[in-house]
């Protein structure tokens, strides 16, 4: 009986635990929040944004602001922190599945070339494309480019899952390979395109290869939206599916899973997450790696918790280094990348190093 109270206790402090963790990381989220739409030239109270925002709605909590306040939250901020949100979300649950599926936490969802492939279509639709943006109509011209980039990277991650593919498994290991190849492959492409580029297609390569959230209206935003949403959802529902296979492939087929349609269902909802959102923003390296890491030195490794929590710490770590890059080199931008890779460069390095000498490798 003794052990059984200690177990239920244990349980309970990690329960609880877990909970202030979460709670923790939705504060954090929401202090980004207000601090993201509210910082700028034209600085916006936490009262006036809550005020403008039930003033859309009807609903007047007798917070003065004015005109130009209204204007820039609704039309240049708001947006632009929504974006920030559903792309770190995607890129965080993403990596956090990918590294559950591989059983490896140094998994990040550019190693299967779903960022490198968008990169590769983006860079020829702003090099090449020129015909092709002649050819649609006027109002279609602004979805080329995303469309693009978003089906630029499913192509990517299709042809490496053929590769992979063999007899209706999927091979891990030659995955990751091909992923690797296909990368380089994407990559020499994007320098062929950066040599033949003129000096105004070479400006708009490196601000879309560096990631940013510029520029994004609620026209260009709002369509994309499900794209990225819906498999960032869906990916919730596989917690179950992925702490069996934290136990192995052969355990989780004595649970009654079926892996292989499991592979290929996260395989796919990750493509589309990622794909999605570097159509949106461009590349954006090391979320998907550094964020699942961190959730699990807080909460553990289970995905019922890892899951929504690095939805959260995802979102907010974008909304904290897109407010950083908007503000720390006024009046200029700092593409959103270069700080994101400062912080995910050192943090692998220091996890590879952490694995060595824990003697995993």
């Amino acid at each position: 009986m003794a052990v059984v109270s200690d177990i239920v206790a244990l349980s309970d402090r990690h329960r609880q635990k877990t909970a202030l963790a979460v709670g923790a990381l939705a504060g954090g989220l929401a202090i980004a929040f207000f601090a993201a739409v509210g910082h700028g030239a034209v600085a916006i109270a936490p009262a006036q944004v809550l005020g403008i925002l039930a003033g859309e709605f009807g609903i007047e909590l007798g917070v003065a602001y004015e005109d130009v306040q209204r204007t820039v939250l609704l039309s240049i901020r708001l947006p632009r922190v929504c974006l920030g949100i559903i792309s770190g979300a995607a890129l965080a649950i993403a990596g956090a599945a990918l590294q559950g599926l591989f059983r490896n936490p140094l998994a990040d969802p550019g190693l299967i070339g779903v960022s490198t492939g968008a990169a590769l279509a983006a860079a020829a639709t702003i090099v090449l494309g020129t015909p092709l943006l002649l050819a649609v109509p006027a109002f279609l011209s602004g979805y080329v480019l995303p469309v693009n980039a978003f089906a630029g990277g499913l192509l990517t991650t299709f042809i490496v899952y053929r590769i992979a593919s063999n007899d209706g498994r999927t091979e891990v290991t030659t995955m990751l390979l091909a992923g690797v190849a296909m990368n380089a492959i994407a990559a020499a492409g994007i320098g062929l395109l950066v040599f033949m580029s003129d000096d105004q297609q070479l400006r708009d390569l490196e601000y879309w290869l560096l990631g940013s959230l510029g520029g994004v209206t609620w026209e260009r935003l709002l369509p994309a939206v499900p794209l990225v949403i819906a498999p960032t959802l869906a990916l919730l529902f596989a917690s179950r599916q992925l702490d069996a296979l934290l136990l192995g492939e052969t355990e989780a087929m004595h649970l009654g899973f079926r892996v292989e349609t499991l592979k290929r269902t996260i395989i796919v909802l990750a493509a589309l997450a990622v794909g999605a959102s570097v159509a949106l923003t461009g590349v954006i390296a090391f979320v998907g790696l550094l964020v699942p890491h961190l959730v699990r030195l807080m909460i553990g490794p289970g995905h019922r918790t890892l899951l929504p929590a690095s939805i959260i710490l995802g979102a907010t770590l974008l909304l904290v280094a897109d407010l950083v890059a908007r503000t720390i080199v006024l009046p200029a931008e700092l593409p959103i990348g270069i700080l994101t890779s400062c912080l995910g460069g050192p943090f692998f390095i220091w996890l590879l190093t952490r694995r060595r000498h824990m003697g995993m490798w």
